[in-house]
């Protein structure tokens, strides 16, 4: 799998625990989804100032798509370019509406106890690269997670990731920047798949070369 990759780091995101690395601009991180069933959540920071991040909204008006395909970039909140979708050997289905799970969601669903979630996962791989977040993010891109769009043009459905064991996909940084993941812990709503909606780990693996170099495209003008 990807043996052409050139890799200077490989990490296991546990089972609804997450991992944070960082990027030089031109490396790229290989996402796994090593039992073909996880949800991954993904955040990004500009290095020199992480008041700038990844930005779902400014995403999709850029790439005038609901959901990236290879060559899309993923934009900050100052409208630059942090991500580029460089490979992509899944299915392609993503998701950019829903946001991260966090504690108040899990007491929605009727937690009485504490829940591991998405959100306190991205502090806390963070804090591991001596990192503290400025405030929260709930907009999270959501790797993996098969969120459909109905006939109406409105409704939104939930489905179970359709991945393979060892899809991957690769995103190139287009700054140095911090790129936090989450194996998302959901086992209520049944977003993992194969229908037992138990979350597994994932892989990350930083890429130094050998992975598609696709070309940085500006953001969408209309005619």
């Amino acid at each position: 799998m990807s043996a052409e990759f050139q890799h200077r780091k490989t990490l296991t995101i546990p089972a609804r625990y997450g991992k944070a690395v960082s990027l030089k601009k031109g490396e790229a991180v290989q996402v796994i989804n090593t039992y073909g069933t996880q949800v991954v959540d993904c955040w990004a920071y500009n290095e020199q100032d992480v008041s700038e991040y990844m930005c779902m909204e400014a995403t999709r008006v850029w790439n005038q798509r609901l959901n990236p395909k290879v060559g899309d970039s993923f934009i900050t909140n100052q409208r630059h370019p942090i991500l580029t979708l460089v490979a992509d050997t899944s299915p392609g289905v993503h998701d950019t509406f829903m946001a991260a799970c966090d504690a108040r969601r899990y007491e929605l669903l009727g937690c009485t106890e504490p829940h591991r979630n998405c959100h306190d996962n991205l502090f806390e791989g963070m804090r591991e690269l001596g990192v503290e977040l400025p405030h929260g993010n709930l907009a999270s891109f959501n790797i993996f997670m098969n969120i459909q769009v109905q006939p109406d043009g409105i409704t939104l459905k939930t489905l179970p990731v359709v991945t393979k064991p060892g899809d991957y996909i690769v995103l190139r940084a287009e700054m140095d920047c911090y790129v936090a993941f989450s194996a998302c812990p959901q086992d209520i709503v049944s977003i993992q798949g194969q229908g037992d909606n138990t979350p597994r780990d994932a892989e990350l693996r930083i890429l130094t070369g050998g992975f598609p170099q696709v070309s940085l495209q500006g953001s969408w003008v209309p005619a």
